[in-house]
C-alpha cells in the first residue's frame, strides 16, 4: 500500500472528513522521482469542533506516527471545522520548493 492512501485511510477512518485532500508534494522537492516523503493534508471534520489548531495538529501526528517516523519527512496540514471551511475558499496554496 503507498504511503498515500496508508494517509487517506487512516485519515477517513479516524475523522469521517466531510472533505479530504491528501496530495503528494514531493516533486516539488529534490527528492528521487516516485518518491513519497512531502504530503499536503487537507481536512474538515466535525471532530475538530472545539479543538484549537495546535491540538488538531496533535492529533493527526499521533495518528500518523508511523508514517511521520518511516519515509515521511514532510506534512502540511490544513484543517477545519465544516463552518471554517465554508467560509474559505480553498486552503493555501504551496509554495514551489524545487530550486
Amino acid at each position: 500500500m503507498s504511503v498515500q492512501t496508508s494517509i487517506t485511510d487512516k485519515l477517513t477512518q479516524a475523522f469521517s472528513p466531510s472533505f479530504l485532500e491528501v496530495l503528494n508534494e514531493s516533486n516539488r522537492h529534490h527528492v528521487p522521482p516516485n518518491s513519497e516523503t512531502h504530503f499536503k493534508v487537507v481536512i474538515v471534520s466535525g471532530e475538530f469542533e472545539g479543538k484549537r489548531l495546535i491540538t488538531r495538529h496533535r492529533l493527526i501526528n499521533d495518528l500518523l506516527a508511523d508514517e511521520l517516523a518511516g519515509g515521511v519527512h514532510a506534512l502540511t496540514m490544513h484543517t477545519y471545522t465544516d463552518k471554517e471551511w465554508q467560509s474559505r475558499d480553498g486552503a493555501p496554496v504551496s509554495p514551489k520548493c524545487k530550486g
